[in-house]
């Protein structure tokens, strides 16, 4: 599958491979009040690098999913700090979180979050319109991103017409269109089969392997671990280890 090209992004400072996309530390995060409060981090610290696809696994309900809406500024934290590209992002206002998340963040998710009303070259198109981009330059971006991704020719489709796999890779397209320094993805191959899921990582390496780039995935999914280049591992609210690949590899698997 053909990997997306990198292109120039002068609007953050710059940053290289090895240097930190990501640096939150003492992050707590509370849902509900009083006796009916939970606590979903408590004092997390986590680092992602610039130039790496990093990993981020754990149990279900341990607060892998909270931590990213908190690193993507859809979630203030009640305490500690966020630190994204070389933005607090604790010390912005909403709407600048809100700018920052447009211009320089992409998401793929679990269940792709296509627009069914929408053709392909349509959804793709949709981070670019919302930054401003007329229609006609956000549609033709949308259509080469599509052709990247292995699905040239098929932006007059609608999502209804196309397999899982094949959807993931719009969402994929969509993620990507802008330019985002920063790829955050929830369970992006737990739909998919082996396959397909292996063509999608494949992808998010490539995009990883980009020095001002970074992607980080979270997953239930071992037959990704593969592509990663760091794996932190979460419990009970609060990351537990961040290691290279490399390292955590063998252990992971001695303990299966």
């Amino acid at each position: 599958m053909p990997v997306p090209m990198p292109m120039k992004n002068s609007q953050l400072p710059s940053l290289n491979a090895g240097e930190l996309a990501v640096h939150v530390t003492g992050i707590t995060k509370a849902f509900g009040k009083g006796n009916a409060s939970t606590l979903a981090l408590k004092g997390a610290d986590f680092e992602a690098q610039l130039g790496e696809l990093q990993l981020i696994i754990g149990p279900s309900g341990c607060g892998k999913t909270t931590l990213l809406s908190v690193i993507a500024g859809t979630l203030v934290p009640d305490a500690g700090d966020v630190r994204v590209l070389g933005e607090m992002l604790t010390e912005l206002g909403k709407g600048e979180v809100t700018d920052f998340r447009r211009r320089f963040i992409g998401f793929i998710f679990q269940q792709f979050n296509l627009i069914p009303t929408l053709n392909l070259t349509e959804n793709a198109s949709v981070p670019l319109l919302l930054n401003g981009a007329g229609r006609r330059k956000a549609e033709k971006a949308a259509d080469e991103m599509l052709e990247r991704v292995g699905l040239a020719g098929r932006g007059k489709h609608y999502p209804r017409q196309l397999s899982g796999g094949q959807q993931q890779r719009v969402a994929i397209a969509r993620a990507l269109v802008h330019d985002p320094r920063l790829i955050i993805c929830d369970e992006p191959t737990s739909a998919l089969d082996r396959e397909t899921g292996h063509q999608v990582m494949e992808l998010l390496q490539g995009v990883a392997r980009q020095a001002d780039r970074s992607v980080i995935v979270v997953t239930h999914d071992p037959r990704v671990y593969e592509f990663a280049d760091r794996i932190a591992a979460m419990e009970d609210g609060r990351v537990l280890g961040n290691r290279p690949a490399a390292e955590a590899l063998p252990e992971m698997a001695a303990h299966h």
